[in-house]
């Protein structure tokens, strides 16, 4: 059998974050290992050249907030054309939410999506499982039996569990098998009914408003239920300004907490709802800009420490109902490098190598992927790597995108920075070309 031919990428900025590495150099892959990473050039001859002159070449892009629907809402997004959008956005690791029906609540249906992942051969696909039986909240699901089948962690994601009996069994369990718990922030009794953010645009278009306070009552108790566990506790998407300084105060604590920030709400506001628009109908949702100004600062100063996309696909008819019955949730894989580069990167907020460690020590982090050698780059470790033109402007077009779904609310945006190529365990799919070609091929 052939080797494989190595792939030397050419002159660019190199940045591995958890190491401080921030240098122009080449970067060699033979197999799926990083066989060099240079400060001089590399011998070019038998190999693949992919020129990376003018862009920053990094430890691949993870994800650990991603709706993929499959099974049960394949119409919507399948594993497949959800890890074709991972790839096209520049991730080369996404973890898949258990929010499917059925609920990912078994050890069988983790390998279901594993299996599946490795046909379609494209990004990693990790398992979060349901923490709770069909994700009800009433009986605790076989998380160890599902941990050992490669659940890196679990959520009920979609709705936050809402005993707090059954919260503390959660995170005791969690924490005797070494996984994250991954909260869905939201009260239920404070958010019947509700549909957009509680505020003078609710008011204007006749909607039931959803107060911030929904999400940073769960967060607060679940910081305190956790205090003396120690469970790997990590908040999803927050949206509100009150979450932010609730987490400032258990990190200053020394307590075991972490969170995560999506491109949508670090870029939106509520006023985006206006005209009943559906595709901004989110949960949590869209808050004010003073939220919106909360979440960037804390990202940028590392107490917000992962970004992820929560990439909920939904069909075109489910988003052409009316505002209160249509869905929630909006896309972001194909979008999220030039939202956050938009949000943090033009705006003066952030520079990229720490925009790049949110996206890829952060999660890593978080799934326990970091001991695998995921979210890094360094001679040996896997050769999972993004390629991005960092000062890229583009205009958002959902006509182009792989995923199933068009649900996006960046349409006609301009993105900041784009990926030109995403290196899978050495497979090379290079974003520029009309149909992505591999390493080793025409």
């Amino acid at each position: 059998m052939d080797l494989p031919i190595p792939i030397l990428i050419r002159g660019g900025r190199v940045i591995d974050p958890i190491r401080s590495l921030d240098a122009v150099g080449d970067v060699l892959v033979r197999g799926d290992r990083v066989a060099c990473i240079s400060d001089t050039p590399l011998p070019q001859k038998g190999t693949r050249v992919v020129d990376a002159s003018g862009c920053i070449v990094c430890p691949g892009l993870i994800d650990p907030h991603v709706h993929l629907r499959e099974p049960g809402g394949e119409r919507k997004e399948s594993i497949r054309t959800g890890a074709e959008a991972a790839i096209a956005g520049g991730f080369t690791t996404i973890a898949c939410m258990p929010n499917t029906v059925p609920a990912l609540d078994l050890a069988s249906l983790v390998d279901f999506v594993r299996l599946k992942a490795a046909e379609a051969g494209l990004a990693r696909v990790r398992v979060v499982g349901a923490a709770t039986v069909g994700r009800a909240g009433e009986r605790l699901a076989p998380m160890g039996a599902m941990a050992r089948a490669g659940a890196v962690g679990f959520s009920d994601d979609g709705v936050g569990i809402a005993s707090a009996a059954m919260m503390r069994s959660v995170l005791q369990t969690c924490q005797s098998i070494h996984r994250p718990f991954m909260q869905h922030c939201q009260e239920p009794t404070l958010t019947v009914g509700a549909v957009m953010h509680e505020g003078s645009m609710a008011a204007k278009l006749g909607l039931t408003g959803w107060p911030a306070v929904a999400e940073e009552i769960m967060l607060a108790r679940d910081v305190q239920l956790n205090a003396d566990i120690g469970c790997r506790y990590h908040a999803q998407h927050l949206s509100s300004g009150g979450s932010v300084e609730i987490l400032r105060a258990a990190l200053a604590k020394g307590y075991s907490v972490s969170a995560e920030a999506s491109p949508h709400h670090l870029l939106l506001t509520d006023a985006a709802c206006d005209g009943w628009n559906t595709v901004a109908k989110i949960n949590p949702p869209l808050r004010s800009a003073s939220d919106v100004q909360s979440l960037r600062e804390a990202v940028a100063d590392g107490t917000i420490a992962v970004l992820a996309t929560d990439h909920a696909p939904h069909t075109e008819s489910e988003k052409s109902m009316d505002f209160g019955s249509a869905p929630f949730g909006c896309i972001g894989l194909e979008t999220a490098v030039g939202m956050y580069g938009l949000a943090l990167v033009k705006s003066g907020a952030m520079q990229w190598p720490s925009v790049i460690e949110r996206m890829t020590v952060g999660p890593a982090r978080l799934l326990g992927l970091l001991e695998e050698g995921f979210g890094r780059l360094f001679e040996g470790g896997p050769a999972d790597i993004t390629i991005l033109n960092p000062s890229s402007e583009w205009k958002v077009d959902v006509q182009t995108f792989r995923s199933r779904s068009r649900n996006c609310p960046f349409t006609d945006f301009t993105g900041y920075g784009r990926p030109i190529a995403t290196i899978v365990g050495g497979r090379v799919f290079d974003l520029q070309t009309s149909w992505w070609s591999e390493a080793g091929q025409p």
